[in-house]
């Protein structure tokens, strides 16, 4: 049915579907006059609508519709008519007339790329571009990231510094294969940066790597072949700076997308840059001293007294100096007007001067420059002096006279030049263009050279050392930044800063870019603010620099060889490995047994350092080391062995949370000994293509689990926490590094095992370096090797950020076992066999060692053999007994007998007694010493004498025989 309010309109579309047949514009046919019943009757104005083309169908072919820029504002729209062909595109510089639908010429002033778009202009984030915040952990804490979007600043466009992902896309539709290009600045490799492509079916179609390699000191291109059709671009960013401050921001400029069927527009061209005819498929930049605005067809020249460099978008009042005349000139770029009443105008040029010295090891030539001195001299800035026999030039670059800028450095603020300038006694940061803006300096260094008195490179030596005076001065809150390899922040001062001095050793030969850079302030806006506010830099050193000047000589031992002679008549040869150069003289030296040289500086018998306790020196005499063996006096010999631990272990600290919710551990891992042959402890940065590591006996991780890269976990923010082994003892204390008993409490009595570690890097926190203790502690009940545990009062490890602290629980950790440490069972006699068994004293407090003795078999004999041969001899015994007292006791009457008989007839020979009066005892006699004194007893008449008994009236009776009785038993006998 025709629906009412405009059946014309409806009408003639109608026509056209019947007569192409295109049922796929019935739908909006339908739907546009249903929406006319709701509009009000003004008609439509050619600014009210624009021009789209609808998908091409199957043959190719599209139509041209007007579409609405409000919807429900006007009637009348134009109707919709056949469009181009899907094949159909416009050259470079031209663009299509959506009206005619033919190609046109840009105008002077403008450019287009034909088939291609692009965009270099960030005021506000371009039509077709998206950008959003997710939170991409794997842990289950929600966070906020609607706000972590990508920012359009003017030139270009930042990604988010928070550790939520933050995306920027872009959707075109390619009618034959193009590509995308864009520049992208990469500082901080704290920040996960990657860019992809994506069909319309989510899925990858770059085969190349997604990751972007991060930039040292400029902006950086990248180039990705599309494919034809629908195409996703994605720019992702994640920030895994946990420390206080926030990451430095991905910034992105000048996308320009090839492969698109036309563009419907011509783009102006950008301030500094022109068109003259028209036609443009790009714009040319201005001639030095010229300039223009946005959307010229030529540039101006600079009025007098002023220049501008290519690309420049107005005049700078900068004078043109020559000589050496103290010159005055507006900062740059100037916000200024001195034709106001009551401005300001620029002192007169002072009077010429004597040039200003040269920097050390630079000499003033001819041509009114400083030219390096020649190879073996050295110089203070003014002559070049050759270096005496002996010695060798330090070389290095000392820059403490700003009259220029030197070679090899350069300062940028992403899309301006000038935003560090030279000012004679130092270097200072100008407004720049916004106060957001990070201002940066940069130093490029090749590498750095072993001096002669080096014999080799030695892992986690001081090759060389930077630094730098500075002083800063703010109102709000600007920071300084000083970083190293790949961005990696050194170091940050914020606010106001008085004039003060700053060092850094370098420990790794590689290419270096140290890098300044100044924020006046952290929030983004239009207006400078903080305009007054700057940074100064008076003096830069740095040593051992590949291609550096000489400012000074030194000692060098001087060998016997003359292929490689200088002037000097001796050539600079290392002393050997162990030995050092005696003071003011070219005499190597051996140092002490067990101890080390300082590669850094070994001069003087102080370059010789004596390993600690438990530990030797390796074979380079570079660093003391354990063979993971121990021997401690400690009620008897104690002997330890530690091999099983040496390999390299990793450990997880528990889960920690940011103000955003991420979850993050800290990744540790130990190299326990560090002897020859056995491998670092590693802890590397993925987060971005160039990938760094960090070496050393003990070191840190930031990891944070993530699905960003399909991968389980994302590493980052590594650091070495002990790079040199101090030594290996029970106590608690070495060399000005506790390890507080408090931390670990003990629950034995045999003493913990502790491993001192130190590392040399130095932090704004830690002045004098980290150091790292680990607590061997014995426990034969734990069969893994990586229970290692933190202090439950510094869930981190550390309770400062300086000193780490750590107990292994392990069984490797108990001494050795000896013989001291089992006894011996014996057991009873079984059927003739005794068995020795062998058992651990309890509790054990060994491990491995002296294994226990194999049970031993012996023969016996039982108990009950025993015990009947006893009852038997006991038997035996007694009756013998028996029988002897029965035999001895006849013997003694027989004895007694006789003698009684043989005093009986002594006393007839010699007299006749009286006869006894009476046989009585008389009162005051006793019959038993009468019969003692008459006879001696025998044993066996004492025996019988128990038997006999006393008479009623106490006296003993004794039998008497006859005469003739006694006689027969004499005969007898």
């Amino acid at each position: 049915p025709t629906p009412p309010g405009n059946s014309k309109h409806l009408t003639s579309f109608m026509k056209v579907i019947k007569a192409e047949g295109q049922d796929m514009l019935l739908f909006y046919a339908e739907l546009s006059a249903e929406h006319n019943n709701e509009m009000s009757c003004v008609v439509c104005l050619q600014s009210d609508f624009h021009f789209e083309y609808t998908e091409c169908d199957v043959l190719g072919s599209r139509w041209r519709v007007a579409v609405p820029n409000k919807p429900d504002t006007c009637t009348g729209l134009p109707d919709p008519v056949r469009g181009t062909q899907c094949s159909f595109s416009c050259k470079a510089g031209e663009f299509l007339d959506m009206e005619t639908q033919e190609c046109q010429k840009c105008a002077a002033g403008t450019y287009s790329l034909g088939t291609g778009v692009g965009f270099d202009e960030w005021d506000t984030l371009p039509p077709g571009f998206f950008s959003y915040g997710t939170d991409m952990s794997a842990g289950d804490v929600f966070a906020n990231c609607s706000n972590s979007t990508w920012v359009p600043k003017g030139d270009y466009i930042a990604s988010n510094t928070d550790e939520c992902t933050s995306t920027l896309t872009y959707t075109v539709s390619l009618k034959q294969s193009g590509t995308v290009a864009f520049e992208y600045f990469y500082p901080d490799s704290s920040v996960s940066f990657e860019f992809y492509v994506q069909n319309d079916q989510c899925q990858s179609t770059e085969a190349q790597s997604r990751w972007m390699k991060s930039t040292e000191s400029d902006w950086s291109s990248h180039y990705v072949e599309l494919s034809k059709g629908n195409n996703v671009l994605y720019w992702q960013t994640t920030a895994f700076s946990l420390a206080s401050g926030s990451a430095r921001p991905v910034l992105l400029r000048n996308i320009a997308i090839t492969g698109v069927a036309y563009t419907s527009e011509c783009f102006h061209c950008k301030p500094g840059t022109f068109s003259k005819q028209a036609g443009a498929a790009h714009c040319a930049p201005c001639p030095a001293n010229t300039y223009s605005n946005k959307g010229s067809t030529s540039c101006q020249s600079c009025a007098q007294h002023q220049y501008a460099g290519n690309r420049a978008p107005g005049p700078s009042a900068r004078p043109r100096t020559c000589g050496t005349q103290l010159m005055y000139r507006w900062i740059e770029p100037k916000i200024c007007s001195e034709s106001t009443d009551g401005a300001v105008k620029l002192p007169a040029s002072g009077k010429m001067e004597l040039c200003p010295p040269c920097n050390p090891g630079f000499f003033s030539s001819n041509v009114s420059s400083c030219e390096p001195c020649p190879s073996g001299s050295y110089s203070n800035g003014t002559a070049c002096v050759q270096c005496p026999a002996g010695t060798e030039p330090i070389l290095g670059f000392e820059y403490k006279w700003w009259n220029t800028m030197p070679s090899n450095m350069k300062s940028s603020v992403y899309s301006w030049e000038y935003t560090w300038e030279v000012a004679g006694d130092y270097i200072y940061t100008t407004p720049g263009d916004l106060d957001s803006n990070y201002m940066t300096l940069t130093l490029t260094v090749p590498g750095y050279r072993l001096t002669q008195s080096i014999a080799r490179e030695m892992p986690n030596n001081d090759l060389a050392k930077i630094t730098f005076v500075f002083e800063t001065r703010c109102s709000a809150d600007c920071m300084l930044y000083f970083s190293s390899v790949r961005y990696t922040e050194v170091e940050r001062w914020g606010g106001t800063r008085e004039k003060q001095s700053y060092s850094y050793i370098i420990r790794r030969n590689s290419s270096t870019c140290f890098t300044w850079a100044f924020q006046h302030t952290k929030g983004h806006s239009e207006e400078r603010q903080y305009s007054v506010d700057f940074a100064k830099i008076y003096s830069i050193s740095i040593t051992n620099v590949i291609g550096g000047v000489a400012f000074g000589c030194r000692h060098c031992a001087v060998g016997a060889s003359h292929t490689d002679e200088s002037h000097m008549g001796g050539a600079c040869v290392p002393c050997p490995v162990g030995h050092y150069m005696l003071n003011d003289s070219s005499t190597c030296l051996s140092c002490p047994p067990n101890s080390i040289v300082r590669t850094e500086q070994p001069i003087g018998v102080e370059a010789c350092l004596p390993c600690g306790p438990n530990t030797r020196s390796n074979q380079d005499r570079s660093a003391c080391v354990s063979d993971c063996t121990l021997v401690l006096e400690r009620e008897g010999t104690a002997r330890y062995d530690f091999s099983p631990l040496a390999n390299v272990t990793h450990f997880r600290s528990g889960p920690r949370f940011t103000s955003k919710g991420l979850r993050y551990f800290h990744q540790f891992s130990v190299s326990l000994c560090g002897s020859e042959g056995r491998p670092e402890a590693v802890c590397v940065d993925n987060v971005t293509k160039n990938k760094r590591e960090v070496r050393g006996h003990v070191c840190q991780a930031t990891v944070v689990p993530s699905e960003l890269r399909n991968q389980r976990v994302v590493s980052s923010q590594p650091f070495s926490i002990g790079d040199t082994l101090i030594g290996v003892t029970t106590e608690s204390t070495l060399d000005h590094i506790s390890s507080p008993q408090d931390h670990f409490p003990a629950d034995s009595s045999l003493p913990d095992v502790i491993f001192y570690y130190r590392s040399a890097e130095a932090t704004p926190a830690c002045k004098n370096g980290r150091t790292t203790t680990i607590r061997l502690r014995c426990d034969p009940s734990v069969s893994e090797d990586d229970q290692l545990s933190l202090p439950s009062t510094c869930p981190e490890g550390t309770c400062d950020g300086c000193s780490f602290h750590f107990l292994w629980r392990t069984r490797h950790a108990c001494p050795l076992c000896s013989a001291r440490h089992y006894k011996e069972i014996v057991s009873g006699c079984i059927q003739g066999i005794q068995r020795t068994t062998y058992v651990w004293q309890e509790p054990l407090g060994c491990s491995r060692g002296v294994p226990l003795p194999a049970q031993k078999l012996s023969a016996c004999v039982t108990l009950d053999f025993w015990l009947k041969f006893g009852v038997f001899t006991g038997t035996v015994a007694g009756l013998l007994l028996i029988a002897l007292s029965c035999y001895f006791w006849k013997r003694t009457r027989r004895l007694e007998y006789k003698y009684s008989k043989l005093m009986m007839n002594a006393g007839e020979r010699e007299c006749e007694l009286p006869a006894a009066d009476s046989c009585a005892i008389m009162e005051g006699e006793d019959a038993d010493d009468d019969l003692i004194y008459l006879t001696k007893k025998s044993i066996s008449s004492k025996i019988k004498s128990f038997s006999r008994q006393r008479t009623s009236d106490g006296f003993d009776s004794v039998p008497l025989k006859s005469s003739s009785g006694m006689e027969m038993e004499m005969e007898m006998s």
